[in-house]
């Protein structure tokens, strides 16, 4: 393996050949997690890697096998079901410690947001589904600010308390319930070692050839205790050195004969491009800047044969979806029209009309 060919592993290992008919759900689970901030795209870039439409996907996130969460990082994640728990309990304590210092500046200890987790609790009993505006005015928090950092802090510390997670939209609201109404509490738990050792495993399975920075990037984790873990497990893994740099990878292999020409429209914080420390492998340098931010905001990309050519981003109209592109270099239209071929998976998970603007 080559550097130049870690892209076209990386997209066999995310799924994104669809060399295999997935749930939505078991697309999820694959990932361990997948970042989820922005809604409506963090449902398609589960949409990219199965043949279920966007109604189809709600509809598993909606019933909880899919649960939507602050977890690993101080971000939204899609989590699958079988997974929000075991997770929950490994990384819930690393980032507690954001939300409680956050919650702090508002005279909130630990204490206070234990007091609020209770009367939280007594409003979602029952399977209730409230927005975070609901919730607070029963509470009788008024907003601090533009951003409601306080309500923010005392949302995700219930969430990393494993009491709540979100629950049904409410039209175009995303709402919360309580975790334990949604999915049922395992009878086992897994040691902090099990946990580790279960997430790099999943983590270099899914994400494939990474290395140990990756990770710990990914995953929260000091690169420390994430070594000692990919130790622990190596004679689970593949590895290849690199210009002096370890990757890891699933145990089989990949089968070189999947590759082929390929465009993929992926949205914004796709797993493709936010889950590496070091993303060199995906696109040059010197598109950096359009491709995410300097304060981290990642754009939705346009992918040719694993690599970063260009930008898009769609408006949502009364009787279709309007798509805008923007590529890094000079295009012929006739080779535009085969890279618009890479559109039409998002046309039929939308299940309305795509015109390119």
């Amino acid at each position: 393996m080559t550097h130049s060919e870690i892209s076209h592993h990386r997209l066999v290992a995310q799924k994104l050949y669809k060399t295999s008919s997935c749930l939505p759900q078991e697309i999820v689970k694959h990932f361990g997690a997948m970042q989820a901030q922005d809604y409506a795209m963090a449902k398609w870039a589960i949409g990219s890697r199965c043949d279920f439409s966007e109604k189809e996907i709600e509809e598993a996130i909606n019933s909880g096998q899919i649960v939507r969460t602050h977890i690993l990082r101080p971000t939204w994640h899609f989590v699958s079901a079988e997974d929000i728990y075991w997770m929950m309990d490994l990384s819930a304590p690393q980032v507690k410690r954001f939300t409680a210092s956050a919650a702090k500046k508002f005279g909130y200890d630990d204490k206070k947001l234990n007091q609020t987790n209770n009367s939280i609790e007594k409003l979602l009993t029952g399977n209730n589904h409230l927005t975070r505006n609901e919730i607070m005015q029963e509470l009788g928090i008024t907003k601090t600010g533009s951003d409601d950092f306080l309500s923010a802090a005392i949302m995700m510390n219930a969430e990393l308390d494993g009491l709540v997670c979100n629950g049904k939209m409410k039209g175009k609201q995303i709402t919360y319930a309580l975790l334990e109404e949604r999915v049922p509490k395992p009878k086992t738990k897994l040691t902090k070692e099990e946990a580790l050792a279960k997430l790099a495993q999943r983590y270099f399975e899914s994400h494939g050839p990474a290395t140990v920075s990756d990770f710990s990037w990914w995953s929260g984790f000091p690169p420390t205790i994430c070594q000692k873990t990919v130790n622990a497990i190596e004679l689970q893994l593949n590895h290849v050195t690199i210009d002096n740099q370890e990757y890891w990878f699933k145990k089989d292999g990949f089968d070189a004969d999947v590759f082929r020409e390929s465009v993929h429209f992926l949205p914004a914080f796709d797993e493709i491009l936010i889950s590496y420390k070091t993303r060199e492998a995906s696109f040059n340098t010197e598109h950096q800047s359009k491709v995410f931010t300097n304060n981290g905001i990642f754009k939705p990309i346009i992918l040719e044969n694993g690599k970063v050519i260009g930008i898009w981003k769609r408006t949502v109209k009364k009787d279709h979806v309007k798509i805008e592109t923007e590529f890094f270099k000079e295009t012929e239209s006739s080779k535009k029209e085969i890279l618009f071929e890479g559109i039409k998976a998002f046309e039929t998970y939308l299940e309305t009309k795509i015109v390119i603007g």
